[in-house]
Order: structure tokens, then sequence, then C-alpha cells
């Protein structure tokens, strides 16, 4: 099975530093961080999976530690403290409002979580990128798009997406049925939502086990799925060797890794 493959866009990069306008707690272990601030202007995004990095302060009433750019590009001063960042999906920009939502998972202490947890209006985080977008190609017979909580915003995105007509199934792996949210679509969409009920984020083939038991219809498809990175090499194996797909019909993105602090879903090796 071939599919042609997705378009990439590339955008400038360009430091930002915005400000929460808006804090909305969406399940008890998500919430939507609005920021907004003249630094906005010009930022670009056009794919599900767009995502940004946020550079944290180390105080909360503190400006972040951001890289500049100059001629050669992006530079950070080797002699300034190290930035804390981490990134996120673009949930959603409103570029007629001047807004921002980026949702967070809260949990533990990481300084992403810490930071959402206590976010309040008029703090400051800087924002870099999006680098560019993966444009997927539309009128395929069928999608899938699949991740836990760390990938629901993609998701989420992913459905509101979808044209009319097209042919989806989702699947989402959360905590409990608390963490579930209500994913609007135009598109005929088959969502299932999995619960882990008390075993550890990253631990379960809940998964994997939803997609090789998935019958697919008939015709040329895409899959996109993300999460813990060591959990996904089976769902990529399974793509790739037992459903046949091309390379350019699926998208398999580690957005995090169990045991490692700090993970570049860049720098993820193929299984």
């Amino acid at each position: 099975m071939t599919v042609a493959a997705p378009e990439v866009v590339q955008y400038d990069l360009v430091p930002r530093v915005l400000r929460v306008k808006a804090v909305r707690w969406l399940t008890p272990r998500m919430v939507r961080v609005t920021l907004a601030g003249p630094d906005l202007a010009g930022f670009r995004e056009a794919a599900p999976a767009d995502h940004v990095k946020l550079f944290f302060p180390k105080d909360r009433d503190g400006l972040p530690d951001m890289p500049k750019l100059g001629p050669e590009g992006l530079q950070r001063d080797p002699a300034a403290p190290r930035p804390t960042f981490r990134d996120y999906t673009v949930r959603a920009y409103r570029a007629d409002a001047g807004e921002l939502d980026v949702d967070f998972v809260v949990h533990g202490d990481g300084p992403g979580s810490s930071w959402a947890a206590g976010a309040r209006e008029g703090d400051a985080v800087g924002v870099l990128g999006p680098r560019g977008s993966v444009l997927v190609p539309k009128g395929l017979a069928w999608y899938v798009v699949a991740g836990d909580e760390t990938a629901l915003p993609a998701v989420a995105r992913w459905l509101e997406q979808a044209e009319e007509g097209d042919r989806v199934f989702a699947f989402v792996e959360v905590a409990d049925e608390a963490e579930q949210q209500e994913l609007a679509s135009k598109a005929d969409v088959r969502l299932t939502w999995l619960h882990r009920d008390g075993a550890p984020a990253g631990s379960t083939t809940l998964l994997h086990d939803a997609i090789a038991a998935l019958v697919l219809p008939e015709g040329d498809g895409f899959v996109w799925v993300a999460g813990e990175a060591g959990s996904l090499k089976p769902i990529r194996r399974h793509l790739r060797d037992e459903r046949g797909l091309h390379r350019d019909a699926y998208d398999v993105d580690g957005y995090w890794k169990l045991g490692l602090v700090n993970f570049d879903h860049h720098e993820q090796d193929e299984d």
C-alpha cells in the first residue's frame, strides 16, 4: 500500500515571550492555559501535531531564559544559565483574538507540569516554534489517530480538522473515565477511550492491542500514533511488518520516555 508522502512546510523560528491570559481545568489531570501578548503576532501553525517549545522561568514572577536569534540562526550565551523547556502541542491558535491554547497533563513535579498547575493570569512563559507543519494528504479512504493523554491535544486537533466524509478511527489512552473529554468533528469518527485503571502511564499495551485488532476498510489510509516511546515500538513494527504499510502511510512519534527527563522526540530511533 502506498500513499503520497505528507507535505512538510517550514517556518522561521521566532523566540516569543507570552503571558497567561486564562486558565481552565478540563479534567482532574489536564489544564488548558491560554497565552497572549504582542509577541504572538506572526505565529504560524497548520497541522494537528504542530508543537512548540515552552521555556519556563526559574521564578514564578520572573521571565524565562530564551535563545536569541542571530545571523547564524538561534544562539545561546554559553555563560547564561541553561534554559528549562519542554515540547507541547499547539491545542488552538486564534489569530483574530491573539490567543494560543496549550493543554498540560499535570503529573509529578516536572517543570511544565508544576508551572501549569500553578499558572495564573500574567505569568510569563517563552514560546519557540513551531518549526514547521507536516500536512497529511486529504481525501484518503481512512485515518487512524491514537495516543495517550500527552497526545490528546493533537488527537483533538486531528478530529477537528478532519473533513466531512472522512472516516477516522481514534483511540485515546487515559488514566480513567474522569480524563475523557468531548471531542468535536465533522467527520465520521469512531472514538474509543482506553482506561489504564490504575496502571502507570507507559506501562500498558492498550494502544497496540486496539490498533492490532482494528479491521481497516479497503483503500489507502494514514496512521498517526504518539505517546510513550517504548510502548510505541511494537505499534511501529505492527504497522510496518504485519499491516505492510508504506513508510509514508504512518507516523509513530514518541512524545516522552519512561525514566528519561529530557526526551527529544526529534531524536528517537526507528525500530
